[in-house]
Order: structure tokens, then C-alpha cells, then sequence
């Protein structure tokens, strides 16, 4: 854990280019590396190649992606690990075109299958209706030249058909479903074909095959389907034999890894035998780097140096796992510059009191840690729930409530409904060590750019001032302070300035300080709210306890006190929450946080398919 942001490392690795697969992989493993290309000998000709086998890959997809196993990178032999990026595409693309060569005509046939089968279902449902009077369906689906027959399936809500003269038809409709039934003269029967597509209607094809009878056209239609059925399966066994002589699966992975390097890998700088990686991390040591290369058995030359000259240096905050969802609140605005201060720690200590002091329950906080717990794997910023539910039970204690219920605990402290002007008071207080906490915050961000004169010479002046009016609270002879504060900031800004412009800095520092002063005043108010909320929160759950006390029969109140609960824990929690969450952002980081730095954006790993690559 660091207070100050500190800048990534710049690392330069030279390596084997055909070990360069391996060692992104390793790279991306270790989550501590954002690649940046930066070298005189440039491998912009790789990208374009590598992209070149995408193109016909995704070509390839349209049309056997169905019928592909799951990408499989684990069993890529030991050659192909150290080929270079290009080779091994070459490599994969080369098994993706010789399985499409053999299993083409499968495919085709499985299509047709498929298409065949599709065509009987629509069929079989029009023979389940007993309600529609059926010809004979031999003859009526043979007949020609001079008649056609025709089956639709309308779309529901389809009204009258407009039937052409000459056309004889039989509907059934009911089940959410209408079938058409229709024959005529050819060129009646087109000119009906194009009334019903003009209503979405879809045509039913009618086998030449059918017998003629309803229950023997069923019986040859659920034999039909076997046989469809056991040949695609006898297919589907030859493609499985396919997939496993063509090395598919593994094809598959290997594509998806140069789907990865190309998507987030930046022009590489390679010659004809080696491979330099560049970019940065933010492992200071480099140990887990050398860690994660030593261990997959690679050959490389890892130095750190000076970044060059022109690129922006992301910047680290250096905090513990149980300290990261707290950076939630600073990446809001951004991310501190090299040099700000990384507020993570302090936040981890003022978000939690402020939360706890407006949502003050044993019962309701309990709710909001067991939330918590079970949710931070999905949703990682809900661990915060776990500190402020915390924060929230142990002023249940302080207040007395369990579930909005105050008769079961005595409090440590008050009841807020029985000293609100205590309640607030405090509150104020709060805010007041919250602002002053910013106002240290930005002074050591001073003392770090070596800047600590101009801050002992002006800003102490101005804090100063503002102590002197949190003072006057307890008595006029702390009101002194405040002129003495806006003097010695005025003077200070004048004496630090360049000769020549003193005076004009003066009526400059006038402006500003009182401009300044009067933001700290309003800040410190806007805490007040705090022990506004929390008096509504006490005001809601006196609300509910009452209502409960209302309801005679015990289950009923039982009820009406869960729901009374799971609305606070919903609405009045996330609305505490976004209060605690405005307080900290304009109230506690507007002293001194910036947030004008470049986020540390590590090497994401490849996808689950390509992963073993």
C-alpha cells in the first residue's frame, strides 16, 4: 500500500522469434505488462500478414463455424509452441482448408438433411389437425399439369383470404396456429401464391411420397425423420473423424491466439531470428516476469531502463486486494497523476463511516455484509457493501436499531429522533476532519513536487483562516485566526511571486482566498446531510415499526416488517450510497486530486481456447 501514484516501469525484452508466442502468452499471464512498441527495426509487415489469415478464416466460419468442435489450445505439439505468430497461423489455417477440402460435401448433405427435416415438421403439425378435412394426399399432392395443390401455414391473426376464382380452399385455424389447404388452376394457384406471400404466409412442401390417408401419411413421415435422423448422425460421426485427423479443436485455438495478438498486441519489432518486446509494468522487481518466462523454459534478455523520451508513463496505484474496490472512487475521475496522491487508503476509512453514519442498523448492515460476500465475485465493486455494512451495524449499536426496531438494544450512544441538533452536530464535525484531511493530502502533494515553500507561504494561510472559522464555534477568541490566515496568505503569495508582478499577485491572492474560503464554508455544510439522512433513516424505520405496531395478527406484521425492510435496504440504501459517493468526490477529492494521469491498461490474457497456445 502507497499513499503516492507512482509511475509503471519501462521494460525491454529481447527473445527468439519463434519463442515469441510463448512469451506473450507468459506476459499476459502475469497481469503486470501493457506492451507499447517503440524500436528502430520495425515488424509492421506481421499485423498485415496475420490479419491476412483472419480474413480468410472468418470467410471459412460463415460457413463450417455450426459444424466445428470447441477450439482446444492444450495440445499444441512442442514444434509448433516455438513457431513464430505467422507460421503457426500458417500452420492452423493449413488444417482448417484441408478439413474444409474433405468434409465439404458432408456439410452439404447435413445442410440438406437439416433442410429436409424442417420441412416435415410444418407437415406433420397440418396432419395432426383433425378438424381439417383432408383429400386424398396422394393424388392431391401428385396432381398436374393443369391443377397444382398447395398447404400454407398463416400467420396468426390472418383474416379473410383473398381467393382467387376458381381456387377451392380449406382453413383450420384454433391453437395459435392456421393452416391453408388449397387447389386450382396453375395460374390461379401463382397468382394465389402471390396473395399469401404477400401476407408472410409460409408454403408447406408436400412429398410426392405420401400416402394417402391421414394416419398412414403420419406413419411415413415419423419413419422419414428416422432416416434423416440416422444418416445425419452417421455424418456426424465421419466430420467427428474429420475434426480429430485435421487437429481441428487445436486449429481452432491457435486462431483464436492470433485473434488475441492482433487484437491486443501492438506492432511487434522483429528481424528474421529475434523478437523485441517493449512496453511497461507494474512490477517494480520485474520478479514476476522472470518468473513466469523462467517457468515456461524460455531464452530471453529482460532489462528495465529509462522510458524514451515523448511517451506517456501510465501510472500504478500500489494497493493491497482489499484496498482495489475502494479505487472505485478515484477512478470515477480518472486516475492520479505520477506525482498525486493515490486517496484509496483514506477512502477506505471515511466511505465506510459515512455510509454507516446515515444507514445506522444491525439488522440492515448484517443484510448488506452477507450481500456483499456473495456478490463480489460477480460484480467486484459490491465488496464495498462488506465495509459499510460493516460501518452500518456498528452504529446500529451506537443508535439502538436492529431491522428498524428499537426496543430490542439499548444504544451505545443516541437515539438520532431523541438529539437531532447532537446528530447533526456531529455530522459537521465529520465534514470538518474530512476537508481538513484534504487539505494535508494536497500539502504532502507540496512537500512532493518540491513545492513546499509555496505551500507554507500561501495554502497554510488559507487553512488557517478556515480553522479559525471552525473555531469561532467554540468561542470569539479563536476568531483572531482568521485575519492573521488571509494576511499570511496574501503576503505569502505576493513574496513568491516573480519581481515586478508581487503587487498584482497580491490582489490576485485577495480574490482567490476569499473565493476559497467561502468553497470550504460550503463544503463543510454540505456534510449537515449526513445527519439529515440519518435522521430519516430513523425517521423511515420509526415510520415501518409503526405501521407494524398497527397489524393484529403476528404473521402479518411479520410480513409487513420484511417488506418495510427489504425497502430501505433497496431505496434508502442506494440512495445513501450515492450521497457517500458525492461527498468524497466533490467535497473530499476537490482538494487536492486532479486525476490527469494515464490508467496502467495490463496485456489482457487470450481466450479460453487459446490460452495453452
Amino acid at each position: 500500500m502507497a499513499l503516492r501514484a507512482v509511475g509503471a516501469r519501462w521494460f525491454e525484452l529481447l527473445t527468439a522469434r519463434d519463442d515469441l508466442p510463448a512469451v506473450l502468452r507468459c506476459l499476459a499471464g502475469t497481469g503486470a505488462v501493457e506492451l507499447q512498441s517503440y524500436a528502430d527495426v520495425s515488424g509492421a509487415h506481421v499485423l498485415p500478414r496475420l490479419r491476412a489469415v483472419l480474413d480468410e478464416y472468418r470467410q471459412l466460419a460463415q460457413r463450417y463455424a455450426p459444424y466445428w468442435p470447441k477450439p482446444n489450445g492444450a495440445t499444441v505439439t512442442a514444434e509448433e509452441r516455438h513457431r513464430a505468430p505467422e507460421q503457426l497461423a500458417d500452420v492452423a489455417l493449413q488444417r482448417l482448408r484441408a478439413w474444409a477440402n474433405a468434409a465439404g460435401p458432408l456439410v452439404e448433405r447435413l445442410r440438406q438433411l437439416a433442410y429436409e427435416r424442417s420441412e416435415l415438421s410444418p407437415l406433420e403439425q397440418l396432419l395432426s389437425r383433425p378438424e381439417l378435412a383432408l383429400p386424398d394426399l396422394a393424388r392431391f399432392c401428385n396432381c398436374g399439369p393443369v391443377l397444382a395443390s398447395r398447404a400454407y401455414i398463416l400467420p396468426e391473426g390472418t383474416a379473410a383470404l383473398p381467393v382467387p376464382p376458381g381456387v377451392l380452399v380449406e382453413r383450420a385455424t384454433g391453437g395459435g396456429s392456421s393452416f391453408v389447404l388449397a387447389l386450382g388452376a396453375v395460374e390461379r394457384i401463382a397468382a394465389f401464391d402471390d396473395q399469401l406471400s404477400a401476407l408472410k404466409a409460409r408454403r408447406v412442401t408436400l412429398p410426392r411420397e405420401l400416402p394417402s390417408q391421414r394416419e398412414a401419411a403420419l406413419g411415413w413421415i415419423a419413419g422419414r425423420n428416422n432416416t434423416l435422423m440416422d444418416e445425419s448422425e452417421k455424418l456426424q460421426r465421419e466430420l467427428q473423424m474429420l475434426h480429430e485427423a485435421h487437429h481441428i479443436s487445436t486449429a481452432l485455438g491457435i486462431i483464436g491466439f492470433i485473434e488475441w495478438v492482433v487484437n491486443q498486441v501492438p506492432e511487434l519489432s522483429v528481424t528474421e531470428n529475434f523478437a523485441w518486446v517493449t512496453g511497461w509494468t507494474s512490477d517494480p522487481s520485474g520478479a514476476r516476469i522472470e518468473s513466469a518466462l523462467r517457468g515456461a523454459g524460455l531464452q530471453y534478455l529482460l532489462r528495465f531502463t529509462e522510458a524514451p523520451p515523448g511517451l506517456p508513463r501510465p501510472v500504478v496505484l500500489r494497493n493491497p486486494a482489499w484496498l482495489q474496490s475502494f479505487e472505485l472512487f478515484c477512478r470515477l475521475l480518472g486516475v492520479p497523476a505520477e506525482g498525486e496522491a493515490d486517496p484509496s487508503p483514506i477512502v477506505a476509512f471515511i466511505a465506510p463511516l459515512l455510509f454507516g453514519f446515515m444507514f445506522g442498523d444491525v439488522g440492515q448492515g448484517t443484510v448488506l455484509i452477507v450481500a456483499g460476500l456473495v456478490l463480489r465475485r460477480r460484480y467486484p465493486a459490491m465488496a464495498l457493501l462488506i465495509p459499510g455494512g460493516a460501518a452500518a451495524v456498528a452504529f446500529g449499536f451506537a443508535f439502538g436499531s436492529v431491522f428498524g426496531r428499537e426496543d430490542l438494544l439499548q444504544p451505545l450512544w443516541l437515539r438520532p429522533l431523541e438529539a437531532p441538533l447532537t446528530l447533526l452536530t456531529t455530522s459537521l464535525l465529520f465534514g470538518v476532519c474530512v476537508i481538513v484531511i484534504g487539505m494535508l493530502v494536497a500539502a504532502v502533494q507540496y512537500f512532493w513536487s518540491g513545492e513546499a515553500r509555496v505551500w507554507w507561504m500561501t495554502r497554510a494561510g488559507l487553512a488557517c483562516a478556515y480553522l479559525a472559522l471552525v473555531a469561532r464555534a467554540f468561542g470569539r477568541p479563536y476568531l483572531w485566526a482568521l485575519p492573521a490566515g488571509l494576511a499570511w496568505s496574501w503576503s505569502g503569495s505576493a513574496v513568491v511571486a516573480r519581481r515586478g508582478t508581487r503587487w498584482q499577485h497580491f490582489g490576485e491572492a485577495i480574490g482567490e482566498s476569499l473565493e476559497t474560503l467561502l468553497q470550504l464554508i460550503v463544503n463543510t455544510i454540505s456534510f449537515v446531510r449526513v445527519g439529515a439522512f440519518a435522521l430519516a433513516h430513523a425517521g423511515l424505520a420509526a415510520a415501518i415499526a409503526g405501521i407494524v405496531a398497527g397489524i393484529g395478527p403476528r404473521p402479518l406484521a411479520w410480513i409487513a416488517l420484511a417488506f418495510g425492510n427489504v425497502l430501505v435496504i433497496a431505496v434508502e440504501g442506494l440512495v445513501v450510497g450515492i450521497q457517500t459517493t458525492r461527498l468524497i468526490l466533490f467535497e473530499f477529492f476537490i482538494r487536492f486530486l486532479k486525476a490527469a494521469g494515464r490508467p496502467f491498461r495490463p496485456l489482457p490474457p487470450p481466450s479460453a481456447g487459446a490460452r495453452h497456445v
